[in-house]
């Protein structure tokens, strides 16, 4: 398969394109900065700058592009947030209308934030939720899926990967969640009950590898069959490492430091994959125990 992917320089991008080359897929790689990839010497990558300056037919494309979530949410972050995803969805979407960009099937970029935040309830595909009007990313989950459902008017078969938290080696949140713990400082994060909807790295690019091959549309759950609790997932890293989990950060400290996006790790929506379990993908890391393993011993 030839595909097109906005995004590939980041931790997910970075893994996608990894496991597509050796899949033996051909990738086209587009970026603000076609000078400074090191992609750009493997036989198998095309990178290219935006917009497009001519026709490129592929046969699926993958949009990853966002400004990172990970920072203090300033009035000015939050509109760099959400001006990013829209924009770029709205110039695919674009180029794909116009015939310049020609695809049978494009995965946007989404986020499990789309769900809200809640203690009991559990989520799937189907589920839609009445939104808190502060809520920040459920705003920006919504609107950046509806700028990509307009692609639907095309004939394009359209994917909305709502990714979880993502657990890897190389990137993400993962590093930050094990480095208390390897100085010995690890410990219950607020009250510890709030629920991690999390995914390993390598069912994240094989999950978006089955929703390109597949029949797959509308809103797919990229998390783990089984979520977590952020204590369960804090002893899991403390029993793998062999350190304590014993220091507790409580709720006003983290609000202190990270102000509003301290909402992604003090509350939390406890979301399944109920649509990839449906079409039959199999999950290599179903629960935080073996990821966490695979992770920090392998």
């Amino acid at each position: 398969m030839k595909i097109a992917i906005f995004g590939g320089t980041g931790f997910i991008g970075s893994a996608w394109i990894q496991h597509a080359l050796q899949n033996g897929d051909e990738v086209v790689l587009f970026t603000r900065r076609p000078d400074q990839i090191s992609w750009s010497d493997h036989k198998s990558v095309t990178v290219r700058g935006w917009p497009l300056d001519d026709t490129l037919e592929v046969d699926g494309v993958i949009n990853l592009a966002g400004e990172t979530i990970n920072q203090r949410w300033t009035v000015a972050a939050k509109e760099r947030i959400l001006e990013s995803r829209i924009n770029t969805t709205s110039r695919i979407v674009s180029e794909i209308q116009q015939g310049r960009l020609r695809t049978g099937v494009l995965i946007n970029g989404s986020a499990v934030g789309y769900y809200g935040n809640s203690l009991e309830s559990t989520f799937s595909e189907e589920d839609r939720v009445l939104r808190d009007q502060t809520d920040f990313l459920g705003k920006v989950t919504d609107v950046w899926e509806s700028e990509a459902e307009k692609v639907l008017d095309s004939g394009v078969r359209l994917v909305k990967a709502r990714f979880g938290v993502v657990l890897g080696r190389e990137g993400g949140a993962f590093p930050r969640m094990v480095l208390p713990y390897r100085l010995f400082a690890g410990g219950p994060i607020g009250d510890g009950k709030q629920w991690v909807s999390w995914i390993h790295i390598m069912d994240v690019v094989r999950l978006l590898d089955f929703c390109l091959r597949n029949d797959v549309a509308g809103p797919v759950n990229f998390t783990a069959t089984e979520p977590c609790t952020m204590n369960e997932l804090g002893k899991t890293i403390s029993a793998a490492l062999n350190r304590p989990h014993w220091v507790p950060l409580p709720s006003f400290v983290l609000k202190g430091l990270l102000g509003e996006m301290s909402d992604l790790i003090l509350k939390g929506q406890k979301v399944v994959p109920r649509k990839a379990m449906d079409q039959g993908f199999s999950f290599r890391f179903p629960n935080i125990r073996g990821a966490v393993d695979q992770i920090l011993k392998e």
